[in-house]
């Protein structure tokens, strides 16, 4: 957990700070043509996205899950309503106009949904009382929640791919976003479900 959430709090050091000011001038993503409203969507996913992924740190600690199962849940209700489903809707609609290309803007948007749906089948599972199910879905739900977190770690060995290539700046740099949008879904989507295939440990004899 300690390695986990280091990294999410660099990334979240990283990412926040230019949308905290309101000004349009400092987003790191550039506005596309014809949707004025980009950067005000774009700031919403963002902080509906910091809400997310701290809510889901503190979800998937073993700790807190364990030892205060109604703090547990309380998270868990942030996480959702104030967090991962206003977020999804957010992203999915900036992805539709995504200035990175229409690969980068439809991988976007397909993340989006199946970090609403995953959400929404772990909700529903957990009113249901099927804890199974409801662990199994979370846990989709925070792979898909990492997923901004996941491509931007990637960037680095997407530009690694695409510089053998050559070309302008700009066509390797929507290249490079493009190789890492792929990597980060394919690699979280492979993950998790690793994650539910794995045996557990067996765990040792009481008394011992």
């Amino acid at each position: 957990m300690v390695p986990l959430a280091l990294v999410v709090a660099v990334f979240l050091a990283y990412s926040v700070p230019p949308y905290l000011t309101l000004d349009p001038a400092q987003s790191r993503v550039p506005a596309p043509a014809g949707f004025a409203a980009h950067y005000w969507f774009l700031v919403a996913h963002i902080g509906f996205g910091t809400v997310a992924i701290v809510g889901v740190i503190l979800q998937v600690w073993p700790w807190l899950r364990q030892k205060h199962p109604i703090a547990h849940r309380r998270v868990g209700r942030v996480y959702v309503f104030a967090g991962a489903l206003p977020s999804a809707v957010m992203a999915a609609t900036i992805g539709v106009v995504s200035p990175f290309g229409p690969v980068v803007g439809a991988l976007n948007v397909v993340a989006a949904l199946l970090w609403l749906g995953f959400t929404v089948a772990g909700w529903r599972a957990v009113r249901q009382r099927r804890f199974g199910d409801h662990r199994k879905w979370m846990i989709r739900s925070f792979a898909m929640c990492m997923n901004t977190l996941m491509s931007r770690a990637l960037s680095p060995l997407g530009f690694l791919l695409v510089l053998p290539r050559g070309g302008d700046e700009e066509t390797m740099i929507l290249d490079a976003a493009t190789v890492s949008a792929v990597l980060s879904v394919l690699s979280l989507l492979l993950l998790s479900q690793w994650w539910l295939d794995r045996k557990p440990r067996p765990r040792p004899a009481s008394g011992r």
